[in-house]
């Protein structure tokens, strides 16, 4: 850890992609004068942003310049990019499909980092409930939180038994919400989201009825493109602290799931499955090819669900959203250090 904002800046300048890239000069980001803070979100699908707000290592980082950090609860991607929509934050954590919606309905953001491979969210049903198959859910209602994840994952499930939206009557409801009406029997199913999820499976007897990996489109840390250009070595600075949290969590998997536990007002067991059974932090947390691709098969569903603009090029908009330099050279310095 410890990574000098220099070398960073100086090893993105020898990779030749820095200027053409996000915009900006060595010079012109030495000229330009820093913020008075730095704003990011934390939110308990995002592990490693409780522990770096716990730790203080960003606060840390920072202080010399004399740059303070400011943090906002997200209760979920669709409030993180309400966040970064209104620049109340500069760096917001979402899923990628979430990401990838507001950059196409015109949000200025860019994905810098990956902070976790999760499988957050699966079909939930209450105890005791009749219905066996997502072919079950014909003419039910699912609470599902729009703009997010679980809500994406909802209609990808839907297709597997030649299903749309327009075959079940969707909720509107944010997370914690929809956990509520399901345990209340005021829907028959609900697209959950971890650490509630797990919540509600160990201590109200609900059930996944769908379960799939590769559904979940990752865990994106964006950021406000204007801030990414105007401070490309703040930027690397959230990044390489972010590399130490994940790293820590690694390496302290049981304090990290007392952190969860502690922040989230969860037990310990339920802090555990979310993170230890159902979050990968051993990436690669430079966003790339592998990422779009899982993109690729959300964006025919976002369009026929009429997620996006008409007209909109969602292919293009993808090929925009993703910054990577930073954090591919905060990680490559890390590993060569």
């Amino acid at each position: 850890m410890g990574l000098l904002r220099r070398e960073v800046i100086q090893g993105l300048a020898a990779l030749g992609v820095a200027g053409p890239a996000l915009g900006w000069s060595a010079r012109g980001a030495a000229a330009q004068e820093q913020p008075a803070s730095v704003r990011l979100d934390y939110a308990y699908y995002n592990p490693s942003s409780l522990a770096l707000r716990r730790f203080g290592w960003l606060e840390e980082a920072l202080s010399e310049q004399g740059i303070g950090v400011e943090w906002v609860f997200s209760a979920g991607s669709n409030k993180a990019n309400e966040y970064l929509r209104a620049e109340a934050i500069d760096f917001g954590s979402t899923a990628g499909a979430a990401a990838l919606l507001a950059r196409a309905n015109g949000s200025p953001i860019k994905t810098v980092y990956l902070y976790s491979k999760p499988e957050w969210t699966a079909l939930v049903v209450p105890a005791g409930s009749e219905i066996a198959s997502v072919a079950d859910l014909k003419g039910k209602k699912v609470a599902a939180t729009k703009g997010t994840d679980p809500y994406f994952f909802l209609l990808q499930t839907l297709n597997t038994a030649g299903l749309t939206s327009a075959d079940v009557e969707v909720i509107n409801l944010q997370h914690a919400d929809g956990r509520t009406a399901l345990e209340r029997g005021e829907v028959d199913a609900w697209a959950g989201l971890d650490p509630m999820m797990a919540d509600t499976e160990l201590n109200a007897g609900s059930t996944l009825l769908y379960r799939n990996i590769d559904f979940n489109t990752y865990g994106f840390l964006n950021a406000n493109e204007e801030f990414i250009t105007q401070f490309p070595e703040l930027t690397a600075t959230v990044i390489e602290q972010y590399e130490r949290a994940r790293a820590w969590i690694l390496e302290n998997p049981d304090d990290a799931a007392q952190i969860l536990a502690e922040e989230a007002k969860i037990s310990t067991e339920v802090a555990e499955r979310e993170l230890f059974e159902r979050t990968v932090l051993d990436i690669d947390p430079v966003p790339g090819e592998t990422q779009a691709e899982v993109l690729r098969g959300v964006i025919p569903i976002m369009v026929a669900d009429n997620q996006v603009r008409p007209g909109t090029d969602v292919e293009a908009v993808l090929a925009e959203l993703f910054a990577p330099e930073i954090a591919a050279s905060v990680v490559g310095a890390e590993e060569t250090a």
